[in-house]
């Protein structure tokens, strides 16, 4: 389909080969998030989620960035000085969408081609796979301007990398290229620039040719049970496998049927035919 761009400018997104390609569209302020934006990434999130014709979201920035993070003009001051109604306001707004986007109903890719700073670090920890350019820059700058990484980018570094760090990270305000987020553990992989849409595309294109019901119980399941003992996992797990079964238990039928009847896929080396699920 053709691209679509919000009235405000702010995001844009088209259908390719049923992946959606969604935008930060602020190239001349390094896609900044202001208010705007986080409105329009919230309608567009809610415009796409339960659509049939598509089965991969990949997040991205136009031009040279990914996203610098949050815009101090016009999120920070312009805001504030509105009261703290705004203020709250604009955080429901920015914090919502990520919110959103960590338990979407398809799977996420963050594709991060160039600078991510501070605010940014939301909608890369909310989607479920990352892969950057390996000159990306990722940076925790609050620091360098009197505060600290809000926006839950002080949880998120801490949950991504190691304590170490994760402290020199936030505390020293330094940039890291995204060779060095990828050994930290911040993305999947980093890959030359001129590949990096290619290498994003190929893993949507797998992703694509999995169970749906499947990936979303599971993309769920790998973010809750980091908060449980063991024990609960377990226990969320069961019920979890039954939730999904109930949606989809013809699916599961259908892929075991491959594999012991027709003999025509092995689970470790690939998924099942999903043309052929009734």
């Amino acid at each position: 389909m053709s691209r679509i761009t919000t009235a405000s400018g702010t995001v844009a997104y088209e259908i390719v080969n049923r992946v959606a390609w969604l935008y930060f569209s602020r190239p001349d302020k390094r896609n900044c998030m202001n208010p705007t934006l986080n409105d329009d990434m919230n309608a567009v999130l809610d415009e796409l989620e339960f659509r049939d014709d598509f089965g991969v979201l990949v997040l991205t920035g136009e031009g040279t960035a990914f996203s610098a993070g949050m815009d101090l003009k016009e999120y920070f001051r312009e805001t504030e000085a509105k009261g703290l109604g705004a203020t709250r306001a604009a955080q429901r707004s920015s914090y919502g969408w990520w919110r959103r986007l960590r338990w979407y109903q398809k799977p996420t890719i963050a594709m991060v081609n160039g600078w991510c700073f501070g605010g940014a670090y939301g909608p890369l920890f909310a989607c479920d796979l990352a892969f950057a350019a390996e000159d990306a820059q990722f940076g925790l700058s609050e620091i360098n301007w009197g505060i600290l990484p809000g926006g839950g980018a002080t949880k998120i570094i801490r949950e991504l990398t190691g304590f170490r760090n994760a402290m020199y990270h936030a505390m020293m305000g330094e940039n890291v290229d995204g060779k060095t987020a990828a050994e930290w553990g911040l993305v999947n992989e980093a890959v030359p620039g001129a590949a990096l849409k290619q290498r994003v595309s190929d893993v949507a294109q797998v992703l694509l040719q999995k169970n749906p019901v499947a990936l979303k119980a599971t993309k769920d399941a790998i973010r809750r049970v980091g908060e449980m003992t063991y024990d609960n996992a377990e226990d969320f797990l069961v019920r979890a496998q039954e939730a999904a079964n109930s949606y989809d238990n013809e699916g599961r039928k259908e892929g075991i049927r491959q594999f012991i009847d027709e003999k025509t896929y092995k689970p470790g080396l690939g998924a099942y035919d999903l043309s052929k699920q009734s």
